[in-house]
């Protein structure tokens, strides 16, 4: 499974490409939503974490555009807020399509465990 995550903090992503390829996907990096949705559209993931605040292109854009154009995608908005907290995004973030939200700094296997569970990798439910 194909995950790509969109975040202009370099140790976030690093650490999300770490413990994702850890737990056995595969994963793309992009540092913000233009570039992640450029890299999408060459070839496409199972599922998208994304940041909210970021330069050139936020996280709102990039997931009212993904699920226009790719209405199945299954995304997670991530977002520590900036000055006024992340609870003023990440319900913004769920009504425009995100599937899930998580405030920075999160638990990191709670997150796998979301990606998990929206990919329907969960074997010990079944």
């Amino acid at each position: 499974m194909r995950i790509l995550v969109i975040d202009d903090d370099e140790q976030i992503c690093d650490l999300l490409q770490m413990s994702l390829e850890l737990s056995g996907f595969t994963v793309g990096v992009a540092e913000n939503g233009r570039i992640g949705e450029r890299m999408y559209e060459q070839e496409p993931y199972d599922l998208i974490i994304t940041d909210l605040l970021m330069p050139d292109q936020e996280g709102m854009e990039t997931i009212t555009s993904l699920k226009q154009n790719y209405p199945a995608i299954k995304i997670i908005a991530i977002s520590g807020g900036g000055r006024i907290g992340p609870e003023a995004y990440l319900p913004d973030a769920l009504l425009l399509g995100a599937d899930l939200a998580f405030t920075k700094p999160f638990d990191l296997e709670e997150l796998i465990k979301a990606v998990q569970g929206l990919l329907g990798m969960n074997g010990s439910n079944n």
